[in-house]
């Protein structure tokens, strides 16, 4: 009898243990399941961001950290005198769901800015000019099979899980009156993407530009001059219960782009070209919008 005791004793206490875990887990992962604004923020100090890992965003080499979105973060973090607690992540889809459950306040990642994306979330002013782009190798001569969208009937494009180059994708093959054929990757970002086809393993991939550009610098056999969509601009992303918080992420970053700095970042990782057309675009839509 003693000894049946004994043992409901322990067991009783290993399962108060385990729910003790349990429940500290839980709350430890749902820290920040309350929606979150910038007064919340604030109040503790911290603000909350995902990255895409990537060398255009956030990118690890040696003891060294760079990539244009963390760079400018660290920028935002002494304009508005608040600590940035970054976290890298290669999927684009659990950054978005754990944006959703209130993990991440922001998304600093260029992500277009869309009819369809604006029904779920908010966005930051515009940060980026950016298009989706065909990555294909180049032969010996330097020659690529695809240079016309009509081309692409019947092939297969890879792309990263629940990227947004999907939609594009399948309204492209509307538009060209075919079939185009989507393969998704788990797990997989453009820079695994754009490795899968200049080692062969792949044919064809889509990314943004933008990536493409410092991605395949590394790659003497990647093409991505073949446009699968216009020119689109590209934001950081918020829950849409964060509408005060934007509009302060939207100042600090208009008083970081008149900076010299801002303009050395920039052109760092677009070059000079590309910086003065999106500060001349910027211009007239806010002569635009002053106008109205």
């Amino acid at each position: 009898m003693l000894r049946n005791k004994t043992v409901f004793i322990g067991i009783t206490a290993t399962i108060i243990l385990l729910l003790f875990v349990a429940t500290h887990l839980v709350l430890r992962n749902n820290v920040s399941s309350k929606p979150r604004d910038y007064a919340d923020i604030a109040a503790r100090g911290v603000m909350s961001v995902a990255v895409d890992f990537s060398p255009l965003s956030y990118h690890i080499q040696g003891d060294s950290v760079s990539g244009f979105d963390y760079e400018l973060l660290q920028m935002l973090s002494r304009q508005a005198n608040i600590e940035i607690d970054i976290h890298p992540e290669t999927g684009l889809s659990k950054s978005l769901d754990l944006l959703n459950h209130g993990t991440y306040d922001v998304i600093a990642q260029q992500i277009p800015i869309t009819t369809e994306n604006k029904q779920e979330y908010i966005f930051t002013k515009p940060l980026l000019l950016n298009k989706q782009v065909l990555i294909q190798r180049t032969d010996n001569s330097g020659n690529v099979a695809i240079r016309n969208q009509l081309d692409l009937a019947d092939c297969t494009l890879h792309i990263a899980q629940d990227a947004p180059t999907r939609l594009r994708i399948e309204n492209l093959a509307h538009e060209i009156g075919s079939t185009i054929h989507i393969k998704e990757l788990p797990d997989y970002g453009a820079e695994q993407l754009i490795i899968l086809v200049a080692t062969g393993e792949i044919d064809y991939a889509v990314c943004d530009e933008a990536k493409a550009t410092v991605i395949a610098a590394d790659y003497d056999n990647i093409d991505y001059r073949t446009d699968i969509s216009f020119t689109q601009f590209m934001s950081w992303t918020l829950r849409k219960d964060s509408p005060v918080l934007r509009d302060s992420i939207d100042s600090w970053l208009t008083q970081i782009q008149e900076t010299e700095e801002y303009k050395t970042l920039y052109t760092k990782y677009f070059g000079t070209k590309t910086y003065d057309k999106h500060r001349r675009i910027s211009n007239e839509i806010n002569d635009s919008i002053a106008a109205q």
